[in-house]
């Protein structure tokens, strides 16, 4: 099931152009046609994996100054060897879903075959963009520790702190919501796409 992530830099006239920094950071996730600059300050991507959407989600709002919209749905076949040479409808709604997340005070937005799923896991993206937009950059050490694979107690004694500060990082960067609203995100992403 394939999805476009649409991607646009905020305030691009009054600062410097970040996409390529941002593609250096997408090409290690996994697509089916890489992410591209599109046009001007504009990045796109194809991928068919929900989970994998939720994490360039995740990606570019802790990078910030992005608005990033998702289209959920089918795509124009054989594909090309270029995202920028790609269409369908999955193509045209993530075209209207950046257009939507220019407007929303947290700016992600999705548009899809289904529009209530679609709607849905906007809501949910929403909420994971707004709670990783607050995120310390204390909680985000541990946080980078622990899901790499280190115990609390390993990635306190790498920090330099007690294994309860460690905890209180997590918590207070609601890692464990996090780990809530990601899978309940692509899981509504997949039925977006109809």
């Amino acid at each position: 099931m394939p999805f476009v992530v649409t991607v646009d830099q905020r305030g691009s006239r009054r600062g410097a152009d970040r996409v390529p920094a941002v593609l250096s950071v997408l090409s290690a996730v996994p697509t089916v046609l890489r992410f591209e600059r599109t046009a001007g300050d504009e990045v796109q991507g194809l991928l068919d994996d929900p989970d994998a959407v939720v994490d360039v989600v995740r990606r570019l709002v802790r990078d910030g100054g992005w608005s990033i919209g998702v289209g959920a749905g089918p795509v124009a076949t054989p594909l090309p060897g270029s995202t920028r040479a790609a269409a369908g409808p999955a193509f045209i709604a993530a075209r209207s879903a950046v257009e939507a997340a220019k407007r929303r005070p947290v700016r992600v937005a999705v548009r899809g075959a289904a529009a209530e799923p679609a709607a849905d896991a906007q809501a949910v993206l929403t909420a994971l963009a707004a709670l990783v937009e607050r995120r310390s950059d204390q909680a985000w050490e541990a946080i980078a520790l622990v899901e790499a694979g280190r115990t609390q107690a390993q990635a306190a004694a790498e920090l330099g702190v007690t294994r309860q500060a460690v905890g209180q990082r997590l918590a207070a960067g609601l890692w464990e919501v996090e780990r809530d609203l990601g899978p309940a995100a692509a899981r509504l992403l997949a039925r977006a796409a109809g």
